[in-house]
């Protein structure tokens, strides 16, 4: 499994799986407290985070989102939140995406530094966006997109398939995204096996 490091900011990272899903996981912190986020359990990357601040939670933004998320919190000593309505003592608003059966999601905003975390509903790899578009919904939401991210104004997206965007772009890529989503949803659907194949080869 090859891994590397993307999104450095100055409250963070990420690392992200070179595959087709591309999945990625950050660390996030704020007054020496460490979250974990959708982590796949890269020892380097995880070394380098605690070394950035007292691990506090491991934080599952989706339900399915199980990736390493346990093991990494019982070796941490941390409690594992999936999908929390809310995380005490974080910097953190939870947005509510997605409370259904067999969809729980949620987001985070972290106003002082304007961080959105999304882990599904949104992503930048090659099976989210359609065209030149950077952002995409993902396509069983196309047909009725989390307009409630289009609240927020984000220096920086983060998300948990693909690299995020960063600067103005962050915002208007989302938006973006959010106002063609049913436009594409055909276009979507008809060019997803093009982009099955490609990632195949």
């Amino acid at each position: 499994m090859d891994l590397r490091f993307c999104d450095e900011t100055g409250h963070g990272f990420s690392w992200i799986v070179d595959e087709p899903m591309t999945r990625t996981s950050h660390a996030l912190v704020a007054g020496g407290q460490l979250w974990l986020i959708d982590p796949v359990d890269w020892p380097e990357a995880i070394e380098r985070s605690v070394a950035l601040g007292q691990p506090a939670a491991v934080l599952q933004l989706l339900d399915r989102h199980n990736r390493d998320c346990v093991a990494v919190a019982g070796r941490l000593g941390v409690p594992h939140l999936v999908a929390p309505r809310s995380v005490p003592g974080s910097p953190f608003d939870v947005v509510e995406i997605r409370r259904w059966q067999r969809w729980q999601e949620v987001a985070l905003w972290w106003p002082e530094t304007r961080t959105l975390v999304v882990a599904e509903a949104v992503g930048t790899n090659t099976f989210f966006p359609v065209g030149d578009d950077r952002v995409g919904v993902h396509g069983l939401l196309k047909p009725s997109p989390p307009r409630i991210l289009g609240a927020y104004e984000p220096e920086h997206l983060l998300v948990g398939h693909g690299e995020g965007i960063h600067g103005p772009e962050a915002t208007t890529t989302l938006r973006q995204a959010l106002g063609r989503s049913r436009l594409s949803f055909f276009t979507w659907g008809l060019t997803l096996p093009l982009r099955l194949r490609r990632t195949r080869r």
